[in-house]
């Protein structure tokens, strides 16, 4: 039985699908406490329907450090504006190209305007690993 190629590992594959959703007009702490509660490194940032931003770790660390009563600072204050994005389609190389090309660690997945999930370096990464000793 001859080999047949492998089809090349997309975002759809590999995403989460557990997103923490807050609006540009919430405190950092609570948007920091849900990302907590829900054991993500992202929170995507909505007005209404439309993505508007995206609030990493970093943006949390940096927050703190600054000194700010994170229970007043707004979100707005401190999330990335109109973030990059992937499509489900995109190849894991490809994501993790454009990841490491801006130096971020959290990419948006949407379909259209339709947000689907989020992909990680690290789930970039556990794909890398895991897939190779799938094979037979």
């Amino acid at each position: 039985m001859a080999d047949q190629p492998r089809r090349a590992l997309t975002v759809r594959d590999v995403m989460t699908t557990r997103v923490v959703t807050t609006g540009p007009g919430e405190p950092m702490a609570a948007a920091a406490a849900d990302m907590v509660r829900v054991g993500v490194g992202s929170a995507l940032i909505m007005q209404g329907r439309f993505l508007a931003g995206i609030l990493t770790e970093r943006d949390v660390l940096r927050a703190a450090a600054s000194g700010s009563d994170l229970t007043h600072s707004p979100v707005s204050a401190w999330m990335t504006r109109d973030p990059e994005q992937a499509s489900p389609d995109t190849t894991l190389e490809d994501a993790a190209q454009l990841m490491l090309l801006h130096g971020f660690r959290h990419l948006p997945v949407l379909e259209g305007r339709e947000v689907l999930g989020v992909v990680s370096l690290r789930d970039l990464a556990a794909a890398k690993i895991i897939r190779p000793a799938q094979r037979s």
